[in-house]
């Protein structure tokens, strides 16, 4: 996929196995892997840092594959998730880096533009998340407030 603000292309990035099916080899059945799920999730870890360790110290290829459910269903449905999704919890603690970095070093114009670039990915984002009903439609984002987003 082509980058949004720069005439990249991009890089291809790691993809899915190709067989839907489980493997025969995998030794984990799915109520085992949900436990796994819940557990990495109860340590603070992220749905993507999950999968990968899942993937990586495991042997898990793909959660969705064993247990018929994406790792978030397996979090929502546990009622372990964040008030904000994770992909927008994200980009707000690196908007809050930035502002930090921005409050040292003032004529960093590149950081600057990151600050802004950033600022409009949490805007589509919010927008989206809105209109599928994830968030409601009254949330705002404020940088002044930022923090006592994530806690």
């Amino acid at each position: 996929m082509a980058r949004l603000y720069s005439g990249k292309k991009g890089k291809s990035g790691s993809k899915k196995p190709l067989k839907k099916t489980k493997p025969s080899w995998l030794r984990y059945e799915p109520k085992e892997v949900e436990q796994l799920v819940i557990k990495h999730a109860k340590q603070g870890m992220a749905p993507a840092l999950i999968g990968l360790t899942l993937r990586d110290t495991y042997g898990i290829p793909n959660v969705k594959v064993v247990t018929g459910k994406n790792i978030t269903t397996i979090l929502v449905e546990n009622e372990i998730s964040t008030k904000i999704p994770y992909d927008l919890r994200a980009l707000v603690i690196q908007d809050i880096a930035l502002m930090k970095h921005l409050e040292n070093f003032k004529q960093d114009q590149v950081a600057r533009r990151g600050l802004l670039l950033n600022g409009s990915k949490i805007k589509r984002l919010v927008t989206y998340y809105k209109r599928e009903g994830i968030l409601p439609a009254t949330w705002m984002y404020e940088r002044d407030k930022a923090k006592l987003l994530l806690e």
